[in-house]
């Protein structure tokens, strides 16, 4: 169900045109090539007209794809910064409304499920409509060049970032033995890639969205059969130590029997990321694993008598 047409600072019009051609900057007339429709732009007495006009030139920088009106197979461009992507399909430009509304009737009671967009029409036939607000579940064809999602470009962004598994400490030196009963402090270094906040923008041409990271937690897989879950990036250890404060594990058994006589360590985050953009926002989940391994020993105790 499309909506009438919000009012904008641009006004619609029909026109009879001899030849379709680029407005001039300062023209407060821009027509789509091959048609009859201009926009003509009102302001108000002391303002200054925004710049741009529908022809936005993007398929002549990019060479990739060609979009024409289906009833006069005009070219027209792909893209425009205000109307957003064509659809030779329908012969219209889609863009997300931004923001979006509220849950009300141009959900059409799919809320909060898919997507409400502004869609305007070329040419403008008698009886039917120009556009306006519609919902769709799926980005119409044509949208964002290749059909990408804001989802997808989050995805693209969470890429960007290179989030990285935790950075593997233990108070114990890797050439050194832990012991049995004693506490083995666990932490990670604390970058953007190790524990966040980390963000990145992913963008195409009229849509972009930034993605931001933030690690949750640290599950440890400490090789023995247990694990610890630490929801920090653990404390650094300082000589003298005896204790960590936020992060440790205890062994209870020698690694003597083990392949390498050691414990294989895997460590495992969890990242919470929270996207926007597009009119739209959502949030993922993904995790990031580093290994690492550490020798247990015993302490032996000889008892003598005299």
């Amino acid at each position: 169900m499309l909506s009438k047409l919000a009012a904008t600072v641009a006004v619609l019009a029909t026109v009879v045109v001899g030849s379709a051609s680029r407005a001039d900057a300062a023209d407060p007339v821009s027509c789509l090539p091959g048609t009859q429709v201009c926009v003509v732009q009102v302001t108000q007495p002391g303002t200054q007209p925004s710049a741009g006009t529908p022809n936005s030139g993007v398929v002549a920088s990019t060479g990739q794809r060609v979009c024409t009106v289906p009833a006069t197979g005009a070219q027209v461009s792909c893209f425009d910064p205000v109307w957003g992507w064509w659809n030779d399909q329908d012969g219209c430009y889609w863009k997300l409304a931004d923001p979006q509304p509220a849950d009300n009737v141009w959900w059409e009671g799919h809320y909060p499920n898919g997507a409400i967009w502004d869609v305007l029409c070329f040419p403008i036939r008698p009886g039917s409509s120009a556009g306006g607000w519609t919902w769709r579940a799926s980005p119409p064809p044509g949208y964002g060049g290749t059909s990408v999602t804001p989802a997808q470009l989050a995805q693209q962004a969470v890429d960007q970032m290179t989030l990285l598994g935790p950075e593997i400490h233990l108070s114990i030196p890797a050439d050194k033995f832990a012991t049995v009963g004693v506490p083995v402090w666990l932490w990670t270094g604390v970058t953007p890639a190790t524990w966040g906040p980390n963000s990145a923008t992913a963008a195409v041409p009229g849509l972009s969205v930034t993605a931001t990271a933030q690690a949750r937690q640290i599950v440890w897989d400490t090789g023995d059969g247990l694990s610890e879950t630490c929801r920090n990036p653990g404390t650094a250890y300082y000589a003298g130590g005896v204790t960590s404060p936020t992060c440790q594990h205890v062994y209870q058994r020698s690694s003597a029997e083990q392949p390498g006589l050691a414990y294989p360590i895997r460590a495992t985050t969890t990242w919470d990321v929270t996207w926007t953009g597009g009119g739209a926002s959502g949030s993922l989940t993904v995790t990031r694993v580093s290994t690492g391994q550490i020798r247990v020993g015993e302490v032996q105790v000889l008892v003598t008598t005299s």
